[in-house]
């Protein structure tokens, strides 16, 4: 029998190995853990979100970014890559901030996929709750028209809402308003 002792990886030695990387890995309490690759779907529909976000932002505050940024989620010891997020955080957007993560995101899109969707939905989802700035949180199915909206209530805790195809999709934390066809635009379920 053989046996392996796994060491817990530092954050540092996590951030400097991931820009060296050809590969990306998340980052949760000194373990490191390979992403998965994503298909046609999940792109075209990061893609879709991002371009409307980006549209909709120009010569705004905020910035808006897709898959290669990470998002530090101090209380978790946790790094995670997003498929889109969006920051107003002066923090974030500083000349000085940390070009690689973000620490203050208003918005997170996750797009589910059969190796993703548990995960998005318990540990990312449960880390990214414990972050300040984050007033929605975004699931989107690419399996089949699904999507969920997942925002913080002011009084605490957190309101879901699942519209339907046919009816406006709402992002109040960006001020956006888009068709729920705009969303699956090109997308074959």
């Amino acid at each position: 029998m053989q046996h392996a002792t796994v060491l817990p990886v530092a954050e540092a030695d996590y951030l400097s190995g991931e820009l060296a990387s050809a590969a990306r890995h998340e980052y949760v309490a000194g373990h490191i853990y390979a992403m998965a690759g994503a298909g046609k779907a999940h792109n075209l529909i990061a893609g879709n979100l991002f371009s409307h976000l980006r549209a909709h932002m120009r010569g705004k505050p905020c910035r808006g970014f897709i898959s290669d940024m990470k998002v530090h989620v101090a209380h978790a010891q946790a790094y995670f890559y997003p498929d889109v997020v969006v920051t107003g955080s002066p923090r974030d957007l500083a000349a000085d901030a940390p070009n690689d993560y973000l620490t203050e995101p208003v918005l997170i899109v996750e797009v589910l996929s059969a190796s993703t969707e548990a995960i998005d939905r318990r540990e990312k989802m449960r880390a990214y709750a414990t972050l300040e700035s984050l007033q929605e949180y975004v699931l989107v199915d690419s399996r089949s028209a699904r999507l969920e909206i997942y925002r913080r209530l002011p009084a605490g805790g957190w309101d879901q809402w699942i519209p339907s195809p046919g009816e406006p999709v709402r992002l109040d934390s960006v001020a956006l308003s888009l068709d729920f066809a705009d969303i699956y635009e090109d997308v074959v379920l």
